[in-house]
């Protein structure tokens, strides 16, 4: 990751900081830890998949059009909604028989800086390969792939659509799944009150934030997965929730003991506007979260080693949630989409 720091020095600062007080550091080490945390210069777009507007544009009217749903009922936009931060403010998805789906619906604030496997378990190989699953599944939007290419293919706006984005005209699945991907990309946490203080304005922030976001970097040790810009490290940990059939990762990798019943790190931005968390929708609030890491949730051989009883006093959780709340961009009404252009846009 590009804003990453680099040097020696600066990592063993994290690594000490593990094991500091929850008062705050040294100055030195506080900006250490914010320099983790710039913004970074564009949207990275895949070398296969490379930006361009008429490819995002396609996959903005895709990704809240009812066609690609058997009914003609639910899109993409259903369960990512806009005004909930792109999620959907339940615990769990609503199928569309009226039950609950088995996961929560993740936000997808900021996947373009999300690499490698996708999905609570990792199904999915990458952003481009996600969108038939929920496409095809019968519970969710349940449209075969061939009628979902037959649909499109015969609407001459989407024929027109197609031709812009692509060489020709022709509707094909990995285009489909190309352009949902790169209007996907573009959904981007807007700056929020932690972003001005990260670029230096002191007042941005309260002390107990301030605070919070040391024992986040240190003590606690959160950042040891929600770690960077959007706050993910896009890997897998059993960080000790859930049922003890409800395997994440360790279903598709069953001779791992550290993916047995691991979930991929969402980020935390946007945080307070999700409720409820988790890949299960198990904790309402985010009192609750913060209360499932004090514990350091179940105790089991999978469990990551990042993760043990803190003991927090009710004064450091209390810092820690007013950190996490100075991560939301504003009110869940704006949309947070970057702006259509011929160039990589900007977060």
């Amino acid at each position: 990751m590009a804003w990453k720091i680099g040097t020696a020095a600066a990592v063993a600062l994290v690594i000490a900081g593990v094991a500091s007080s929850a008062l705050p550091g040294p100055p030195v080490q506080r900006a250490a830890w914010r320099e983790e945390y710039r913004t970074p210069a564009a949207i990275p777009f895949p070398e296969d998949n490379p930006y361009s507007a008429a490819k995002a544009e396609l996959g903005r009217r895709l990704f809240f059009d009812p066609i690609l749903s058997i009914d003609r009922n639910r899109s993409c936009a259903t369960c990512h909604v806009p005004d909930l931060a792109w999620a959907d403010g339940r615990p769990r998805a609503q199928g569309r028989h009226g039950g609950d789906l088995d996961l929560h619906t993740p936000s997808l604030l900021n996947l373009a800086w999300q690499d490698g496997p996708m999905g609570w378990d990792g199904k999915f190989q990458n952003l481009e390969s996600v969108p038939f699953g929920p496409i095809t599944a019968s519970a969710n939007m349940g449209l075969s792939e061939a009628e979902a290419v037959r649909r499109l293919a015969a609407d001459p706006g989407y024929a027109s659509a197609f031709a812009a984005a692509f060489p020709d005209a022709a509707v094909t699945r990995p285009r489909i799944e190309a352009a949902l991907a790169t209007f996907e990309r573009l959904i981007v946490a807007a700056p929020a009150s932690f972003d001005r203080w990260i670029a230096g304005d002191e007042r941005a922030i309260s002390e107990s934030a301030k605070r919070g976001f040391d024992l986040f970097n240190g003590r606690a040790n959160c950042a040891a997965c929600h770690s960077g810009w959007s706050f993910s490290d896009g890997s897998f940990h059993d960080i000790g929730v859930g049922r003890d059939d409800d395997l994440g990762r360790g279903r598709l990798k069953p001779n791992s003991v550290a993916l047995r019943y691991a979930f991929k790190t969402p980020t935390l931005r946007n945080v307070d506007e999700r409720g409820s968390y988790m890949h299960d929708g198990s904790l309402r609030s985010l009192e609750a979260v913060i209360d499932l890491y004090d514990r350091g949730g179940i105790d089991r051989p999978s469990r990551s080693r990042e993760i043990r009883p803190l003991s927090l006093s009710p004064d450091e959780k209390a810092d820690l949630l007013a950190f996490l709340q100075t991560l939301t961009s504003g009110p869940s009404t704006a949309p947070v989409v970057a702006e259509l252009t011929e160039t990589p846009p900007r977060p």
